[in-house]
């Protein structure tokens, strides 16, 4: 079993709050996820690499459209798009 730790950090506890309940209910029985203060971790497993990506590609595609609903998202580098 292959597992990935991953941890985000925001700057407003508010802010994780909004993220970690738009994210959650999609991640149920695929990811473990907690909220401590201004962070969410999370806590993904896997049989193989394959399918350890791709729950972390899921995951994160999720959390990037919370974060662009929540108006958290940079564009890019330096808010360039």
């Amino acid at each position: 079993m292959l597992r990935l730790d991953v941890r985000l950090e925001y700057d407003r506890r508010r802010a994780a709050e909004s993220v970690f309940e738009a994210v959650c209910p999609d991640n149920e029985g695929y990811v473990e996820s907690e909220l401590d203060g201004k962070a969410i971790a999370f806590r993904l497993e896997a049989e193989s690499a394959g399918a350890l990506k791709n729950t972390a590609d899921d995951l994160l595609a999720c959390v990037r459209a919370a974060e662009e609903a929540c108006g958290l998202a940079r564009s890019g580098p330096e808010g360039e798009e």
